[in-house]
């Protein structure tokens, strides 16, 4: 009989287009070998090109899609992204105070395409959902949106400082953990257009990473080859910020060849 995959709940919008959202979520999820549950906490009508419309869920369904797939299912890694409005915020900092498995929380702002998704009210929400998490996963804009890396550190959560929206032919992400030194890891920038979910992807694959029983450092590792490779693989669809090539990733390490 084969091992059960790790069992990974997303709490994320849902992104029309596919590329970001709960539909990279999955596509990770189970590209390295998870079992994908959802959450949806928003619709968006969105695509290559930006965010055309946004209609957040009510906290009860939310809460509703978490304790079906708690109290059933269960879960072995928790991932959240985008929250869509301040409510919903504060309905998953409550439902998850009990849960005790690894969580990575992407503060989802805005979209790579440039689409507001959360304002003021919900961000200060942020504050519960970071103290809550096991690594949270801010890129750059996020960051300075959340007080700086000084702010983060004081804050004594676990962060990692996502340096792919920062200029320069190298990509550097920094962990932070409180009582350690950062840790970074750096490689020479992948040039592409078609970067449409690579924060979804990666901490969707850090927390199946987390839920498959791996350190927080491998996860990490693991998740940056992940996205690479994706993004060196994507198909190039659509006008504008393109998605990753997930599905070309696990054809990769099947041997076969891609599509």
């Amino acid at each position: 009989m084969n091992a059960a995959p790790p069992r990974i709940l997303v709490i994320a919008g849902s992104d029309s287009g596919g590329g970001a959202g709960i539909q990279a979520d999955i596509k990770t999820i189970t590209m390295l070998g998870g079992y994908a549950m959802t959450a949806i906490t928003a619709l968006t009508a969105q695509d290559t090109r930006g965010v055309h419309a946004v209609e957040p869920a009510s906290p009860a369904m939310v809460a509703a899609q978490i304790d079906a797939c708690l109290a059933d299912i269960g879960a072995d890694a928790i991932k959240i992204g985008m929250l869509g409005s301040a409510d919903v915020a504060a309905l998953v900092a409550d439902r998850l105070e009990a849960v005790r498995v690894p969580i990575v929380f992407d503060p989802v702002m805005v979209a790579t395409s440039g689409g507001v998704l959360a304002d003021a009210a919900t961000i200060a929400g942020f504050e519960r959902l970071m103290a809550l998490a096991t690594l949270t996963t801010p890129n750059v804009a996020e960051r300075d949106a959340l007080g700086g890396a000084a702010a983060l550190d004081a804050r004594g959560i676990a962060w990692l400082a996502k340096g792919g929206d920062a200029a320069g032919a190298t990509v550097t992400d920094t962990l932070h953990v409180p009582g350690q030194g950062p840790r970074s890891w750096s490689a020479a920038r992948v040039h592409t257009l078609h970067t449409h979910g690579t924060g979804c992807t990666l901490a969707s694959a850090i927390a199946t990473g987390l839920g498959g029983g791996l350190p927080l450092a491998d996860a990490i590792e693991r998740a940056r080859a992940f996205v690479r490779a994706a993004l060196a693989a994507a198909p190039g669809l659509g006008g504008g910020n393109g998605p990753l090539g997930h599905a070309a990733v696990r054809d990769q390490a099947l041997g076969l060849p891609s599509s």
